[in-house]
């Protein structure tokens, strides 16, 4: 029987076209009036529809069918292996599907899952950078000064001589390193073991001995993982140099955000440009909502209109591997957690 794909959340038609014209030995199952109702272009989490009985028991069908997911069921993802008795692969839409694989219950490798490492990596780049141009070039001082109507002379600071630290040289991290080191950003990255990263990264240190008052940037891009759940730690941002910035792209859970609101109302960093947060969505009356020096993205820096072109690119390229036994691209670790 011919592999049989299943997409669980919503792609452009032309995207589903696309993939099916490029990988002819599969067959590809695309309902999405049986999908979650997408709120933007890329959103592979939607909201629920209201589906009949009789609808339900056919996408009931098609997790019987499905070979290959793209993307985790949207409606019962849990119960995976009752519903999918047949299920060989999922393409994850996510970069870190720890949490979520656990959840779920793949942990023992039986299903393989791939995830979308790299494909979200010059989106948080741009948003990394975006953020630190904001605080550098001072923006909200320009701003403050136009909403009063002041003409005065002054200068700020550039990026060009900063250093910066890479706390995960995954490929977002790479990318925001390939980024800062175009803007003359000298940037290191952290290893777990002994191992060179190469360019761009003009050292690889482990983070146990790196010195984090040598730095005027930190960037997160780890995986969340039972290690990095509370990484950066109070007395880790006690560490960093007086008015350093602080660059979250990784999980909220890995910051300590008590001690990052303390340290940010204390001015001893001088900023922090964060994609995610704990929990998620943050709930009204949280400090962070107030925190100043502060840039908060409900975790949707990522987001942008070319992610799906991406994934589809990305997945054909694993169907292609799938197809021929080779090994295929970003294969999640259940141990490691990424």
């Amino acid at each position: 029987m011919r592999p049989q794909v299943l997409i669980c959340s919503y792609l452009q038609p032309e995207l589903v076209d696309r993939l099916i014209a490029d990988v002819p030995e599969v067959d590809v199952i695309y309902r999405p009036e049986l999908l979650p109702i997408p709120q933007f272009g890329a959103d592979h989490w939607g909201v629920p529809r209201e589906l009949t009985q009789d609808q339900l028991n056919e996408w009931h069908g098609f997790l019987g069918q499905a070979t290959i997911m793209f993307d985790f069921d949207w409606w019962q993802p849990a119960a995976w292996q009752q519903h999918s008795p047949r299920l060989e692969w999922i393409q994850a839409t996510q970069a870190g599907v720890g949490a979520r694989a656990e959840a779920m219950g793949h942990t023992d490798g039986d299903v393989r899952i791939t995830t979308a490492a790299g494909v979200h990596a010059k989106p948080l780049a741009e948003f990394a950078l975006a953020g630190l141009l904001h605080f550098v070039r001072e923006l909200p001082r320009l701003e403050s000064q136009r909403r009063n109507q002041k003409w005065t002379n002054g200068s700020s600071r550039t990026l060009h001589g900063h250093k910066a630290l890479i706390i995960g040289a995954g490929s977002i991290g790479r990318e925001v390193a390939e980024t800062l080191t175009f803007m003359g950003v000298a940037c290191d990255g952290t290893t777990r073991g002994v191992r060179t990263l190469g360019e761009p990264f003009e050292r690889s240190i482990r983070l146990e001995d790196c010195e984090l008052g040598n730095y005027d940037i930190v960037v997160l891009s780890c995986p969340l993982t039972d290690e990095t759940v509370g990484l950066f730690s109070k007395q880790r941002i006690s560490e960093m140099k007086r008015g350093a910035l602080l660059v979250n792209l990784s999980r909220g859970p890995v910051v300590d955000q008590e001690a990052l609101v303390d340290s940010l109302a204390g001015s001893h960093l001088g900023g922090a440009i964060l994609d995610v947060a704990d929990p998620e969505p943050l709930p009204a009356g949280h400090p962070l909502w107030n925190a100043p020096n502060l840039i908060l993205s409900p975790h949707t820096a990522a987001n942008v209109d070319a992610e799906n072109a991406r994934l589809v690119e990305l997945f054909t390229k694993n169907l292609h591997r799938y197809l021929s036994g080779e090994e295929m691209i970003n294969v999640f670790d259940a141990r490691l957690g990424y």
